[in-house]
C-alpha cells in the first residue's frame, strides 16, 4: 500500500526539543526494600540506548530514578523510573546557593547514591551537587576522553564493569505498544509480505544518506521480494521536510512514542537507517539492522544488537570528529555509497536470503 499516511497526531513524539513534565510518572511504585539511586542523564535517544547497559547494571542492586528526557519512560527498563531532568531540584543546582534550598536537600537526601553524566563542565553545578549529596555523588563527563571508545563501553566503565559479548536485546516491548502495532499493521493492510523499516533521518543532515538512495532500496524491496515498506518520520524530519518521495512510496509512521516505535521496528524483517537514535532502537529490540555511516565514527556510535551490520565508504581513511563533521570528506563518502552497493550488501544478509526463498 503506497502513499498511506498513518500519523498519530495526538501521540507524544519520540524526539522532543524541550523536556516535558513527568508528574504522572512520579506516582509510579518503586521496588520495595532496595536502595534507591538517582541518575542524571542529558542525552538524546541514541545516547540513551547506549546508556541502557549501564542502567541494567545499576538495577541489579538498586531501584533507579532516572532524571532524563521524559519520553524515555515509554521504554524504561524494569526497576527504573523516569523523571524529568528539568525539575526544580536540578535547576536550582546551577545557583550558587541552590544546595541550601530545603526542597533540593530533601530530594537528594532520599538517595543512597547519585550518578551524574550531566553538566560536569559547570563548576557551580558540580559544587552544589557535591554539597547536597554529602559525598554520595559520582560525576562523570558525558563523552569519553580519549576517543575512540564505544559510548556504551564508556558508560559501563564509569561503573567499573564491561559489556557482555552477546549483545542481547536491551528494550523489552510492552503489551500496549504491541497491541498498537498490531492495529497499525492491520490498518496499513500488511499481511505476510516482507516488511522493510526505513529511518532516513538523524540529528544532523550530514549524517543522512540521500532520500533518492533510500527510495531505490524501497523499490528493490518491493520488486525483488514483493515486500512493503514503512518510513519512520520523526519531528526533526517533519520540520526539515525533504522526504516526500519516500512518503509516497511507503506507509508513513509519524508521531509515535518510543514504545510504539520500538514495537514497529521489531515487527520489521529489516531496518535500514543512518547513524541515528532510531537505528540504535532497532538494534536494541533485536531487529536485523543495517546502519549507514558517514562522518561519525562507528567505533564510538555503532548500534549494538544481535543482528547489526554497518556500511560505510571512506574517502579519507578515518571518520571525522564533531567539529569537522559538516565539512569532512566522509560526508561526501556517505552520499557516494551507492544504492547498488547497499542492495548488494543487503542481499547477502541471511535474513534477506530466507525472504528470497519465500518470495514468488
Amino acid at each position: 500500500m503506497k502513499g498511506v499516511n498513518l500519523d498519530l497526531l495526538m501521540a507524544k513524539c519520540y524526539i522532543l526539543n524541550r523536556l516535558m513534565s513527568m508528574n504522572s510518572f512520579e506516582t509510579l511504585p518503586v521496588q520495595l526494600n532496595r536502595p534507591r539511586v538517582c541518575v542524571l542523564f542529558p542525552g538524546a535517544l541514541g545516547d540513551f540506548i547506549c546508556f541502557l547497559p549501564a542502567l541494567h547494571e545499576l538495577t541489579k542492586s538498586y531501584s533507579v530514578d532516572l532524571l532524563a528526557r521524559s519520553e524515555f519512560a515509554a521504554i524504561e527498563p524494569d526497576g527504573v523510573r523516569v523523571l524529568s531532568l528539568e525539575r526544580f531540584e536540578v535547576r536550582q543546582l546551577f545557583m550558587g546557593d541552590g544546595a541550601r534550598d530545603q526542597r533540593v536537600s530533601q530530594f537528594f537526601a532520599a538517595y543512597a547514591a547519585i550518578y551524574s553524566w550531566f553538566a560536569s563542565q559547570q563548576p557551580v553545578f558540580v559544587d552544589q551537587l557535591q554539597t547536597v549529596a554529602q559525598g554520595r555523588a559520582q560525576i562523570f563527563p558525558f563523552r569519553p576522553d580519549p576517543l575512540p571508545v564505544h559510548q556504551a563501553d564508556y558508560y559501563l566503565s564509569c561503573l567499573n564493569t564491561s559489556a557482555q559479548d552477546d549483545f542481547a536485546p536491551l528494550v523489552t516491548l510492552r503489551a500496549d505498544a504491541q497491541r498498537w502495532c498490531d492495529a497499525f499493521c492491520q490498518r496499513a493492510g500488511f499481511a505476510s509480505e516482507p516488511l522493510l523499516m526505513v529511518a532516513p533521518g538523524s540529528g544532523a543532515r550530514e549524517k543522512n544518506w540521500p532520500e533518492a538512495h533510500f527510495l531505490q532500496v524501497v523499490h528493490w524491496w518491493g520488486d525483488r521480494l514483493g515486500g512493503k515498506a514503512v518510513v519512520v518520520i520523526g519531528p526533526v524530519e517533519m520540520e526539515r521536510r525533504g522526504y516526500e518521495q519516500l512518503s509516497s512510496a511507503c506507509v508513513v509512521a509519524s508521531g509515535l512514542d518510543l514504545g510504539q516505535l520500538a514495537a514497529l521496528l521489531a515487527r520489521g524483517d529489516l531496518c535500514i537507517g543512518n547513524d541515528s537514535g532510531v537505528s540504535h532502537l532497532a538494534a536494541a529490540v533485536g531487529s536485523c539492522t543495517v546502519t549507514l555511516f558517514g562522518p561519525s565514527d562507528e567505533r564510538q556510535w555503532a548500534p549494538r544488537g544481535p543482528r547489526v551490520k554497518i556500511l560505510r565508504r571512506r574517502l579519507n581513511g578515518s571518520p571525522c570528529d564533531g567539529a569537522q563533521s559538516q565539512s569532512c570528506s566522509d560526508r561526501a563518502g556517505l552520499a557516494e555509497l551507492t544504492p547498488a552497493e547497499v542492495i548488494q550488501a543487503l542481499s547477502k544478509l541471511p535474513e534477506v536470503a530466507k525472504l528470497w526463498q519465500r518470495s514468488p
